[in-house]
């Protein structure tokens, strides 16, 4: 098992529970981010432990409760959008015009760590497939 999926099965039970999370940090800036871009709904910043060149992630500044995309409500679906637009936004900013692959990880089988919902964006170089 990678450390990945370890630290999935670990944080799964939080998933609900909605304690303050890493990303929650972020927005509050209790911690420090390479903040990459910010408006009044959504931040992007670049991941800590990059998986390509490029590779930042897209949050949502509220989580009402969208703690997995599996968990989103029809009255989300508006900053569901936001999030994608800005993900390709900040992509051509990073000049992925080229290409890049979105990930959202989805509950412990999808190797999801952090109970807040967030986009990854990679690119700057070839991807494969299947990816995982």
């Amino acid at each position: 098992m990678s450390s990945e999926e370890t630290a999935a099965k670990a944080q799964a039970h939080l998933a609900d529970t909605e304690p303050p999370t890493i990303f929650d940090k972020i927005i509050s800036k209790d911690i420090k981010a390479d903040v990459i871009y910010e408006d009044d709904q959504c931040l992007a910043f670049r991941d800590v432990s990059p998986q390509a060149p490029v590779h930042f992630l897209v949050i949502p500044k509220n989580r009402d409760g969208l703690t997995r995309l599996s968990k989103a409500r029809e009255d989300q679906k508006a900053i569901l959008g936001h999030l994608l637009y800005v993900a390709q936004s900040v992509a051509k900013q990073e000049k992925l015009g080229e290409g890049f692959r979105i990930v959202i990880n989805d509950g412990p089988l999808g190797c999801q760590s952090v109970y807040h919902l967030h986009l990854h964006v990679m690119g700057a170089r070839q991807m494969s497939w299947p990816p995982g």
